[in-house]
């Protein structure tokens, strides 16, 4: 039996025995509903509650200012299809950047049906957005800025206090997809001076189905889901109250492995090493402004579906790209938007380690790697006729 190796947590990641178990009451015992005015409702309130004020903390936020969704997709379009229609009267400009996740870029063009513009910033071949950048694309109608914090395929984390400065000193308001940020490095809102800020549960080892936006007390945004009076009225739809308590907790044991990062970032360092000294390969984005555990690197004359399939078949999991997007065989965006050609785009890999990762599965990825890269590049001509020069 081979060994197995997950390496594709920026996908999503197992829920921690620890969360499910905070999670049970909620789902025999503490069943109520918080909007009901009797003692099992107010119980389940309390729970709400409590949630809710340690997930603000975490981020530096007030209570009030946490709202929770179904997901970071939910959240992204919340965020910005509630700003942009909220200020639609002031303007119809958007500035975002080339190289956000799916949830934002289709939700651009679903306001661009409604007759928004949007300016897309292209990000440096080092995979970071320049606040300058941002700025020279602003114009007087511009109504929402927004540039997610870290990427999700290659990694590399924007300067997010920077570029909010540039959307304010234009007295414009910012939103950060935040989703593969929050719970991997610190994340604090008023540190960064954002107005919204989304994140997801299953990405720091709550279950799917549960995230969050939060927004700063004073944003103009509409409401995103007419129904009752939950989430202050502006989010209808009764609390997941079970996975709410899920992903406080999961992000609260999240917090605490902070102090293991340099651990993950020696792997993910001892990982970009190792693949360096594949003959044709390189590392997409900046390693030094980069989440910890992130890898995507460029294997040239090999396409990434095949080394997906061949890695999978070793026991070893990772990506191609935003697992989102895994089933499309067009070239990454991300990867098109840092200037990657159509060719090497087609041949990239996405490992995202973890804390539950060790030094025997990066040993063990880089004794198996190489192996599959020169497999695949026996039967490539391109490869062929690269030797031969």
């Amino acid at each position: 039996m081979n060994r197995k190796v997950y390496a594709d947590n920026a996908a999503t990641t197992p829920v921690d025995k620890r969360v499910v178990e905070a999670m049970l009451p909620y789902f025999t015992e503490n069943w109520g509903n918080p909007s009901s005015l009797y003692s099992v409702g107010n119980k389940a309130k309390a729970a709400l509650d409590d949630a809710r004020a340690r997930i603000a903390a975490i981020i530096g936020a007030e209570p009030n200012e946490i709202f929770f969704t179904s997901c970071g997709t939910e959240s992204d379009n919340w965020a910005i299809k509630g700003t942009a229609r909220a200020n639609a009267a002031k303007g119809k400009h958007i500035v975002t950047s080339s190289y956000e996740h799916h949830a934002v870029m289709h939700t651009m063009r679903a306001l661009k049906k409604e007759g928004f513009e949007i300016t897309y910033v292209r990000p440096g071949n080092d995979g970071i957005v320049s606040p300058e950048a941002v700025r020279e694309a602003i114009r007087e109608d511009t109504v929402l800025v927004t540039v997610m914090m870290a990427n999700n395929e290659i990694g590399t984390v924007n300067p997010i206090k920077e570029i909010a400065e540039v959307a304010h000193e234009m007295k414009i308001p910012f939103f950060t997809d935040a989703v593969q940020a929050v719970g991997h490095i610190p994340v604090d809102v008023k540190e960064l001076g954002v107005d919204m800020l989304s994140f997801s549960g299953h990405k720091f080892n709550a279950p799917k189905g549960i995230g969050a936006l939060y927004i700063k007390k004073g944003t103009r945004i509409n409401v995103f889901l007419d129904g009752g009076g939950q989430e202050r009225s502006r989010r209808g739809g009764t609390e997941n109250l079970p996975y709410i308590i899920g992903m406080a907790k999961a992000l609260e044991i999240a917090v605490d492995k902070f102090k293991d990062n340099q651990r993950v970032l020696a792997m993910r360092n001892r990982l970009a090493e190792g693949i360096k000294n594949i003959p044709y390969s390189h590392i997409n984005g900046s390693l030094t402004q980069r989440l910890p555990g992130n890898i995507n690197a460029a294997f040239e004359f090999v396409e990434g579906e095949s080394l997906l399939l061949l890695l999978d078949a070793a026991g070893i999991y990772a990506s191609t790209g935003s697992a989102c997007s895994s089933t499309s065989l067009e070239p990454s965006h991300v990867l098109l938007s840092i200037g990657l050609p159509v060719e090497i785009a087609h041949g990239s890999l996405r490992f995202s380690l973890s804390h539950d990762n060790t030094e025997e599965d990066v040993d063990y990825i880089l004794e198996v790697l190489p192996k599959i890269v020169e497999r695949l590049r026996m039967m490539s001509p391109l490869y062929d006729a690269a030797e031969r020069k």
